[in-house]
């Protein structure tokens, strides 16, 4: 009985968030010492927001880069949504809406540097 609690355990700890592999990254969409967040899941042009799935932790007023092929967006953040309401800060492995200065494309990487 013990051990199937520890199988169970396991594969509900192996279910959960998982980070993107660097080689899931193309070499003109990394930034080299700054944390990755994640990639754009979604883009809605009418509102000017984008959903992330995060990796790393993210508050209001931190500075984000956008890097795609044709994406090098840099601004600070001013809105993040989780659900339906408003937050301070996100962690991990939420799904995130920030609201965004200009186009972004699903599959874009997202990071936090310390400058926009």
């Amino acid at each position: 009985m013990a051990s199937a609690k520890k199988a169970k355990s396991k594969k509900a700890h192996a279910a959960g968030p998982q980070r993107t592999p660097v080689t899931g990254i193309s070499p003109d969409e990394q930034i080299v010492g700054a944390p990755f967040l994640g990639k754009v899941r979604a883009y809605d042009p009418r509102r000017g927001e984008m959903t992330i799935v995060l990796e790393e932790p993210v508050s209001n007023g931190d500075a984000l880069r956008v890097k795609g092929r044709e994406t090098d967006l840099s601004q600070r953040v001013e809105r993040l949504c989780v659900g339906k309401s408003c937050v301070q800060s996100a962690l991990s492995g939420e799904t995130v809406v920030v609201a965004v200065a200009d186009r972004v494309r699903v599959g874009d990487a997202v990071y936090k540097v310390r400058t926009p």
